[in-house]
């Protein structure tokens, strides 16, 4: 398959040149710009079927993209929260305080792998937490939450461009809201936990944010802002409950992605940070 209009871009956390070189061989690229450090761009690169092997020795991430597809291109970034754009399970988390991390991790790991419904997982989850103190929720998110690496300058420069911010997630508005003042970002969703006396009832308030209901938000988004469409739109996530949002988004970017959602996704990140998606439409 010819890659006739596509950079072959390449990054990693390090880079060793020799692997971009013999990469560049095997793709018969006719150069290599280095566009920054650890990141390259090669040019008229054919696809291999060795390509994705010596990539992952190298731990190198490569996409074939578009080169006239530049960020100003885009409207709207809708980001997942857990594992995506923050580094922990927040629910997970909480439940530590509970005494009942190991039995929540358990199915919120099914849950992103697809394996139960995300509903049924996620009130499951939420049940087991009935009587915590609302403060264990405050604990995890001073102590505990921390942006993924590149976070906060993939946000710059999405805000640079003057392109939307969305954080959609079926996590906590306890959390949602909080990251959305701190990072200055547009538009935030996610369920919210129900509280009596300062504890958790085990239950969540009003229609629960599913997968599908995060795709719909991002809809609802996507019309309030007047995009013209899905091509407009980038989507990151990294599991099974980002799905349908990224068959809404005509880019979706999966981030450590699980298994079930790399099929799904245009581009993975496996090994730099969130901002090597500015890398890719730079």
């Amino acid at each position: 398959m010819k890659e006739r209009d596509t950079l072959l871009v390449l990054q990693g956390m390090a880079v060793d040149r020799r692997d971009i070189e013999a990469i560049a061989k095997i793709t018969q690229a006719k150069s290599i710009q280095d566009f920054a450090p650890n990141v390259f761009k090669l040019r008229n690169a054919e696809f291999h079927p060795e390509l994705g092997a010596r990539c992952k020795a190298a731990q190198l991430d490569f996409a074939f993209v578009p080169v006239d597809l530049k960020l100003s291109y885009f409207k709207l970034v809708a980001l997942d929260m857990d594992s995506t754009l923050i580094n922990i399970e927040s629910l997970d988390e909480v439940a530590d305080y509970a005494g009942l991390k190991q039995e929540v991790a358990a199915i919120t790991e099914r849950s992103m792998n697809g394996e139960i419904d995300f509903g049924e997982s996620l009130r499951r989850r939420v049940a087991l937490l009935k009587g915590l103190d609302v403060s264990a929720l405050e604990r995890v998110y001073e102590e505990r939450l921390e942006l993924n690496p590149g976070a906060a300058r993939l946000i710059g420069g999405l805000q640079k461009q003057g392109i939307n911010t969305m954080l959609v997630s079926g996590g906590f508005t306890f959390f949602t809201e909080r990251l959305k003042r701190r990072l200055g970002l547009n538009f935030a969703y996610a369920n919210e936990l129900e509280v009596i006396g300062g504890k958790l009832t085990g239950a969540i308030v009003g229609p629960l944010l599913d997968p599908y209901g995060k795709a719909h938000k991002l809809s609802e988004v996507t019309a309030m802002l007047d995009i013209e469409g899905a091509g407009q739109i980038i989507a990151l996530g990294d599991g099974a409950n980002d799905r349908p949002m990224f068959d809404a988004a005509g880019t979706g970017i999966a981030y450590r992605g699980k298994t079930v959602l790399r099929s799904h996704a245009r581009y993975c990140l496996d090994y730099v940070g969130l901002d090597g998606v500015l890398n890719l439409f730079a």
